[in-house]
């Protein structure tokens, strides 16, 4: 019986944390934001490098000159 009380316990225990930390969803979307805004303001910056990196990369794998 005493076990089953404390198996209880750490059930309900478990239950609380995990309603407890559910996360800051505002603060994941702030996140994914930022990401987003530096992804496209490097992408802005060095496009013309990255492109001609990456078409000599590919070129380089097929065998083109």
């Amino acid at each position: 019986m005493k076990l089953f009380a404390l198996f209880l316990a750490g059930l309900t225990i478990a239950r609380e944390r995990l309603r407890d930390e559910r996360g800051d969803v505002p603060g994941w979307v702030m996140v994914t934001v930022m990401t987003a805004i530096l992804v496209v303001a490097i992408l802005g910056v060095f496009e013309p490098q990255i492109k001609s990196s990456l078409s000599g990369i590919i070129d380089s794998v097929s065998g083109k000159k």
